[in-house]
């Protein structure tokens, strides 16, 4: 995958680690397609449970790299968009360590992941105005669905960055650490991987995919989705290890 972007995996997490941090991990077409590939190994593997996405040197994302983009480059992937996950999730949660800026396409990118934790001194903002763009990888798409829309607009026309706790406040974010952001993420994937693999897809997909249900189909709709979980045997196993107060021993199936 090249030294742009580090892949590393550890009980049955994958971590993914931006590595341009003398350009403040800004985004570039081969650190997003890296990202894309990191995400196909997420999926396609049984052993792997969840990911982890942090950026190197004290640094989340800065956003597209514009000295690329002057030159012609877009940094997507060409399933994943921008940064290789902005436009496909895979099925297994992803996490984002935030540790300082993350702002235009990085900002973009931590709300395409499922949770975000982040260190005090982070901070989040579309600043694509301030410089004649728009925030096109889903800020301006997403805001609005995370938050009230003077807020929404707020971000999106001033350009301005709000702090980690101002994120925490309005409920963009799920954890502030004083440290560095990967341990508490360590700890959040922690306690994802311990649970049943298809219980745990199947609530993300369930929570992401029902936005667009109308509220008289939702029961219909989820049925597609849970219809093989309670006749599972990891739903069995888990009813077993209760009663027979252990740790289950999932198998996926």
């Amino acid at each position: 995958m090249g030294e742009e972007v580090l892949v590393t995996e550890a009980e049955g997490v994958l971590e993914v680690t931006i590595n341009r941090p003398e350009q403040r991990n800004a985004m570039t077409r081969d650190a997003a397609r890296a990202i894309g590939a990191a995400m196909d190994r997420l999926e396609a593997r049984d052993d792997l449970h969840c990911a982890i996405l942090t950026g190197a040197g004290g640094f989340f994302c800065a956003g597209m790299d514009l000295k690329g983009f002057l030159r012609g480059e877009l940094p997507v992937d060409e399933r994943g968009g921008f940064g290789g996950i902005c436009t496909w999730t895979p099925r297994k949660p992803v996490i984002a360590a935030v540790d300082g800026p993350a702002l235009a396409g990085g900002f973009e990118l931590a709300l395409a992941c499922d949770l975000i934790v982040a260190s005090a001194g982070a901070r989040f903002g579309i600043p694509e105005v301030k410089r004649g763009l728009v925030a096109a990888g889903g800020g301006v798409v997403q805001l609005p669905r995370l938050l009230p829309r003077a807020l929404a607009m707020e971000l999106a026309l001033t350009g301005d960055p709000i702090s980690a706790a101002r994120a925490l406040e309005l409920g963009l974010i799920n954890r502030i650490t004083q440290s560095s952001a990967i341990e508490a993420a360590r700890e959040l994937a922690r306690a994802i991987t311990g649970n049943g693999p298809l219980a745990v897809a199947a609530s993300k997909a369930i929570i992401r995919d029902s936005w667009h249900w109308p509220a008289d189909e939702i029961t219909a709709r989820q049925g597609p989705y849970i219809e093989t979980i309670f006749s599972s045997e990891d739903a069995r196993e888990g009813a077993r290890a209760f009663a027979e107060k252990r740790a289950p021993r999932w198998q996926g199936r």
